[in-house]
């Protein structure tokens, strides 16, 4: 071939004519300097095939590849040789063969088609110099347009030999069989590793020439510790609990054997002996006691001794409990002093209980003042991230200096499927393509509908969307209708097909109106690969995505703007999903930008529902339970009230007199027209008192928000929803506590007691509080131990003095650890400490105050016989028998506590066994907490039929691209050349540390930083772009230098701007701008177009990657744009936002400069980088606050020790049941184990309390021994057992089953199961593991009296009138019912 031979259009690129003559000389010197020039020193001599025409026409095709390709001087290079030896080879008939001809638009023969004979090995070098070359403003390579993105030689070749306008004017065929009479052209190829510097590439275009990094394993690849399946920590704990279970087992088996062989022993001794009378009843009949070994060595050895032989008769258990013979425990001085107080103030609320009303709410009403100040925080941001977080001073840095990130409004087009989208298949074949002709045809037609969609307010997509070349440039729309610059006129039923594939393996080709390449998996998704190739099927893919890319703002008017033409799109879409079915027989979901939090704002206030209907119901519970105690054998029960009435009712109409003397004889009541109203239903009933126990709740809560409000401390929905069940459960188990005490002191003190009922005189006031006498005739009584009767203004301060250390010990524990979970720099965390502090505190005081006001005032009602709700109706009370059981009985759930739980649980073989039960529970959390992952998957927070869900869902089966990220440059000047060294990677001079260079090695290895893409490197285009070889880019004009060249300016006025200078323009950045020169450059770069003609311009592809200052005088701030692989799970992003940190960290110390990176959802994930240790440091914190707290107020530390460690044991359990159920840790679930650490210590400090002040009236000799903890235990969980079990257990369980009903994810996840979780492993470590634990290693206990009077009325009450603790056999069944 040689010389030129006409076109085939005015339109397109002369053909070479066909020439089968030798090589020619070129015509002129003039013809030679410019093939050398071109071509190189090769062709300085010797004949050529190519004319000065065909030369010019090579040189521009040449200049508008270089722009591309030149970063890497191999690649350029090989190129010029491959197609100088092409055009211009005198051996060129060697390697080509005209395959066909023919005829231009002027008669004349030119070249159609030809063979081009090349080597393997010379494809293979060329393809490989070229495949790794970035092109920065697409974050693409150059293959996409030199080579369609070919994936090897052949392909590439094949791709440049194609006809088109912008490509070769003629066919070239490269076919692989080499003909015998032609030689494959295989000239020596450069490589981009090679030292020379024709040939050697940078790093961020040559993989091979990049230093090597520090490995750095994938993120769940790093070695850890395993013995097979299980970390070495399972392993540990698992042989550790088992060698401990086994030697246990061993132990007990050996202690029980030695134990019969000396009861055996023991017992031949005693029957060889005269035992005392005194004792021979109770050591040989050791079976109903709890301590009968003890008490009967006790008592044999005291009478060897000859000690005290002559007990005192108290009563019924007296020759138990002797007080000669018992030792009246220590007393703690703080203990004491707290009973004084609360004592004081008890009997201050119960003798001025409106005093106290008005007192209490009127602070109460100043605090809630502060709701003028209420407002709820819903940003994300502000919620989550702690105003100091990195990644939050980054976005705002990062938005004040580029602007906000885009809003971008998605829509994903699918065949209609039967099946649920949530299980979307990729290589189904059952699956249809989603492309065919009519689908297309009506998607275009919906497109054009969105271009020209208005707002109420006239806004269109052109006033709002993002344009990357200016306002007058085009919408950034990434659909498949821009590769049909968004019109099928051109194409048909057939040809559509053929365009796709193209576009698809092409994406240069076919370039949208915002003229950037479109990758084919922006726009289809789910595409199967091929069987054998493994090559993509786009024609076959099975969704489209199409997505609008819109302008944010900081301006509140623009922004404005973009959230009503989004909302628009959005009705426009739910309708389009409606219809798409039979329009196209398509599935269409989508997202705008305010769909995300319109939706999460809709779940919410569903969600808000299902909670106030559970906490309706534990108030009805709390309400209609609160009042079971105080019954008395008089009183009749609803159904025994009628069935008593119906027997007596045909009395009614007898004569008067038989009437009279049935009921005389008889001792029956006279008949009635009407059934008598039961007092338990109706007197006796506490539902009033339980209302306002609720509403000192609400109030407590309504008071804490008002509080924190005028201190501006913002609430949160979590606050909303969690606090009151917080309260609610602390507050409730305190409630319980008091009546119950008061029901006690009713039955010691009150009307009801049985020595009062035997001749009792009237009520007396608390200032004349008097003992009563024994009537009975029985001598064996010792009348000096008579219960008092005492007002009900003293019992009442008596229940506050007993019951308020025990509030105030939990309460302090609970507000100390709520407030220390302040620290934690998480507004979401710190404000719901705060909160919850406040809260707790507050409701502790209304207990301790004007809830004992109430209690006194429903005592006075009760006991004049006033009917709750109604108190202006009276129930005259029933003449009670004289007999010495009339006693009020207990309630069942005390019963079961007293009669069957306490002594079950205080066995030996139980207690052995709760410990080993509870360590497997311990071991089996710790495993399972090794596999709880952090994260919030978005679609648990969505209503349960939200439009989000399947869209969601259609992003993680179909989208194959990652999150942008951005790795912002400051405090750099980048108008010296010491510091474009540190940023630039394509110059010679670079840093080999340096921003771009660091990034394309961690490309590289994109397992470990998960960035996908080639970074865009702002620095090295815009000093590219000053390349005087590239003299389509930087103009300036020939009679002005000083001025720029616009693109319209023709090329003959125009010269390129470092045409001529000196030093000239070169790959070591010697002789480059600086200074203002730079900064003038810098902002004509920015200005000028990115097209075909200048593909480097900087308008389009960095008019938003640099901030300039005000005077555009300097660079404040620039940013590298790059991708992430694509990000499926929670995990994904978490390690992606920990790898982008490190890869910005390592930059930073290699140049100097200060480096991060960005990306949209960085803000979102920053509490994963902290949360582990944020829950260490709140629970750690929490939990030593309950050591120093209840050691304090306990006053052991052992006993403290053991609260704390279950207080522990109880979190750990609930952490372990988030490993199996799946339940993420993130700020919720922090939140929640915040609570569960609180309601521990609700469920354990009463009990331990209760424990520590049970040390009267046991026997000398076993005050330290195992016994004695072992009755003080007892003593606990009858005492409190029932209130804590009633209270909080039961309500809180019947409360969290209304949740179970909830259609939110989120609230059956994180509520829901967690709070069951809590609530359940709350009360098993608090009602049986505390109490087994406090039984073998608690602490001595100490006298809740402060008088010895008292003291011993305790001893004599626990054993006659409220507690049998020795007795276990059916002996104590009738104590049951005292």
């Amino acid at each position: 071939m040689r010389g030129t031979c006409g076109s085939e259009s005015i339109f397109t690129s002369q053909l070479p004519c066909p020439y089968d003559g030798p090589a020619v000389e070129p015509e002129n010197e003039v013809f030679r300097s410019q093939l050398v020039s071109i071509c190189g020193s090769s062709y300085a001599d010797g004949p050529v095939c190519c004319t000065s025409e065909q030369l010019e026409m090579l040189e521009g095709r040449f200049s508008q590849v270089e722009s591309i390709i030149s970063p890497c001087p191999a690649c350029r290079n090989n190129f010029r040789s491959f197609f100088c030896s092409f055009t211009c080879s005198p051996d060129q008939g060697t390697f080509i063969n005209v395959t066909n001809t023919q005829i231009t638009s002027s008669n004349q023969t030119a070249v159609e088609s030809v063979d081009f004979y090349v080597s393997e090995r010379f494809g293979a070098g060329f393809y490989n110099s070229c495949k790794d070359i970035k092109f920065s403003a697409s974050n693409g390579y150059a293959m996409d347009f030199i080579g369609g993105g070919a994936k090897n030689y052949s392909a590439f070749l094949q791709f440049m030999g194609e006809k088109k306008d912008l490509g070769s004017p003629f066919q070239i065929n490269y076919p692989d069989q080499v003909p015998s009479s032609k030689t494959p052209f295989d000239a020596v190829t450069l490589n981009c590793y090679d030292s020379d510097l024709t040939s050697r590439c940078s790093c961020i275009d040559c993989p091979l020439t990049c230093p090597v990094l520090p490995y750095i394993p994938p993120p769940g690849s790093e070695p850890s510790c395993h013995v097979g399946a299980i970390t070495c920590l399972s392993f540990l704990l698992i042989i550790t609990y088992s060698l401990a279970t086994l030697a246990f087992v061993i132990g007990y088996l050996i202690e029980s054997s030695v134990r019969r062989r000396r009861e055996g022993t023991y017992e031949r001794v005693a029957l060889s002996g005269d035992a005392p009378s005194g004792t021979s009843s109770l050591a040989s009949n050791p079976r109903g006691l709890v301590g009968a070994s003890s008490l009967a060595q006790h008592l044999d050895g005291e009478d060897s001794t000859g000690g005290h032989s002559d007990s005192r008769h108290l009563g019924r258990g007296a020759s138990l409990l002797d007080p000669i013979d018992t030792l009246q425990p220590p007393r703690y001085r703080l203990n004491s002093f707290f009973r004084r107080s609360f004592y004081k103030l008890g009997a201050s609320c119960a003798n001025h209980p409106w005093l106290w009303f008005c007192i209490i709410f009127t602070a109460i009403g100043v605090l809630n003042i502060g709701w003028k100040d209420f407002e709820i925080e819903t940003d994300p941001v502000r919620l989550w991230v702690a105003p100091t977080s990195d990644n939050k001073i980054q976005k705002e840095i990062f938005d004040q200096n580029f602007g906000p990130f885009y809003r971008t409004e998605q829509i994903f087009i699918t065949p209609t499927m039967d099946s649920d989208s949530s299980h979307l298949r990729i290589n189904d074949a059952s699956i249809d393509p989603i492309l065919t002709w009519d689908r297309l045809n009506w998607w275009f037609n919906v497109e054009n509908d969105i271009r020209v969609l208005r707002s109420p307010n006239g806004h269109t997509l052109d006033d709002v969307c993002f344009k990357p070349s200016g306002p007058s440039g085009s919408c950034v729309v990434q659909s498949i209708t821009g590769w049909f610059d968004h019109t099928l006129e051109k194409y048909n039923s057939t040809s559509w097909a053929k365009r796709i594939s193209h576009c698809a393996s092409q994406p240069t080709d076919c370039l949208p109106d915002f003229r950037q390449p479109l990758a084919p998996e922006y726009v289809l998704g789910g595409v199967p690969s091929a069987e054998e190739s493994g090559s993509k099927q786009w024609l076959n893919a099975h969704a489209m995505i199409v997505t609008y890319v819109i302008s944010d703002s900081l301006d509140a008017t623009i922004k404005g703007k973009a959230e009503e033409w989004e909302r628009t799109l959005k009705a426009f879409l739910q309708q389009l999903s409606d219809n798409s079915h039979t329009a196209a027989n398509a599935d269409i979901v989508f997202s705008t930008g305010v769909s995300l939090e319109e939706e999460i704002n809709k779940s919410t206030n569903m969600d808000i529902k299902i909670v106030v209907l559970s906490y309706v119901v534990m108030f009805i519970y709390i309400s209609l339970t609160l009042g079971n105690g105080e019954i008395g054998p008089e009183e009749e029960g609803v159904v025994s009230s009628l069935r008593s009435w119906a027997a007596d009712f045909p009395r009614l109409f007898q004569r008067k007199s038989m009437i009279s003397s049935s009921s005389t004889v008889e001792g029956l009541d006279p008949p009635r027209l009407f059934p008598r109203l039961p007092r338990r239903l109706f007197v006796g009933s506490k539902f009033t008192l339980g209302l306002f126990g609720i509403m000192l709740v609400i109030i407590s809560v309504s008071s804490s928000v008002g509080l924190f409000s005028l201190l501006g401390v913002k609430t949160t929905l979590i606050i909303a929803e969690v606090i009151p069940f917080l309260v609610l459960a602390v507050g409730v188990d305190n409630v319980f506590i008091l009546v119950h005490e008061l029901d006690r002191q009713n039955i010691l003190h009150g009307p009801n007691a049985s020595l009062n009922a035997l001749g009792a005189g009237p009520l007396s006031p608390i200032s004349t509080i008097r003992r009563l006498p024994f009537e009975s005739r029985d001598e064996s009584i010792d009348t000096d131990s008579a219960p008092l009767y005492l007002s009900p203004e003293e019992r009442v301060a008596r229940t506050l003095a007993k019951m308020g250390p025990s509030i105030l010990l939990s309460s302090i524990s609970e507000t100390v650890a709520f407030a220390l979970g302040a620290l934690v720099p998480m507004p979401a965390v710190r404000n719901f400490a705060l909160y919850a502090a406040g809260s707790v505190f507050l409701n502790a005081i209304l207990q301790v105050t004007v809830f004992i006001s109430a209690l006194v005032i429903d005592l006075r009602r009760t006991e004049a016989g006033r009917i709750d709700c109604f108190p202006c109706i009276r129930i005259l009370s029933r003449i009670a028998l004289t007999d010495a059981s009339s006693s009020v009985g207990l309630g069942r759930i005390a019963r079961f506590m007293r009669r069957t739980y306490a002594p079950f649980l205080m066995r030996g073989p139980v207690k052995g066994a709760v410990l080993i039960i509870f360590g497997g529970i311990f071991v089996v959390s710790v495993i399972s907490m090794q596999h709880i992952q952090l994260g919030l998957d978005q679609r648990l927070a969505l209503p349960a039929e939200s439009y989000l869900i399947p869209y969601f869902n259609a992003v993680d089966a179909y989208l194959d691209v990652g999150p942008p990220v951005y790795f912002v440059s400051q405090e750099v000047n980048v108008t010296s050349i010491v510091d474009q060294r540190k940023l630039c990677g394509r110059f010679s001079t670079c840093l080999q540390g340096s921003l771009a260079n660091i990034l394309e090695v961690e490309r590289n290895r994109s397992e470990s930083s998960f960035i996908s893409q080639p970074a865009a490197s702002w620095i090295d285009d815009f000093l590219k772009w000053l390349d005087p070889a590239l003299d389509a880019c930087c103009r300036v004009r020939k009679d002005d230098p000083t001025q720029f060249c616009s693109p319209q300016d023709a090329n003959r006025r125009c010269r390129p701007c470092f045409e001529g200078r000196v030093p000239s323009w070169n790959i070591t950045l010697d002789g480059m701008p600086e200074g203002s020169e730079f900064m003038l450059y810098l902002r004509q770069w920015l200005r000028s177009p990115t097209d075909e003609v200048c593909p480097l311009g900087g308008q389009a592809a960095y008019s938003t990657a640099l901030s300039l200052d005000a005077n555009n005088m300097s660079v404040e701030a620039s940013h590298f744009r790059t991708s992430h692989s694509p990000l499926k799970t929670q995990e994904d992003f978490i390690n992606a936002l920990t790898a982008a940190n490190r890869i910005a960290a390592d930059i930073s110390s290699k140049t100097g400069t200060k480096v991060f990176p960005y990306s949209l959802f960085y803000v979102y994930f920053d509490q994963y980088m902290h949360i582990i240790a944020t829950t260490q440091e709140i629970l750690g914190l929490g939990l030593g606050s309950v050591l120093l707290v209840t050691g304090i107020l306990l006053g052991s530390w052992r006993t403290s020790t053991i609260v704390t460690g279950v207080v522990a044991l109880t979190v750990v359990s609930v952490m372990g049941t988030m490993g199996v159920w799946g339940i993420m840790l993130n700020a919720i679930s922090l939140v929640n184990l915040v609570i569960s650490l609180g309601i521990a210590v609700e469920f354990s400090s009463h009990i331990a309390r209760a424990f520590m002040g049970a040390g009267a009236g046991l026997p000398v000799d076993i005050l330290a021994s195992q016994k004695e903890r072992d009755e003080r235990m007892w003593t606990a969980l009858v005492d409190v057992g029932p209130s804590v079990l009633s209270g909080i257990t039961f309500t809180k369980l019947i409360g969290i089953s209304v949740l179970a009903l909830t259609r939110s994810k989120l609230l059956e996840i994180y509520y829901f199961r967690m709070w069951l979780t809590l609530i359940i492993s709350g009360a098993l470590h608090g009602l049986v593991l505390l109490p087994v634990v406090l039984s073998l290693a608690g602490g001595p206990g100490y006298a809740l009296e402060d008088v010895d009077e008292e003291w011993m009325s305790n001893v004599i009450r626990r054993n006659d009138y409220e507690y049998t603790p020795f007795l276990t056999d059916d002996a104590s069944d009738n104590s049951d019912n005292l």
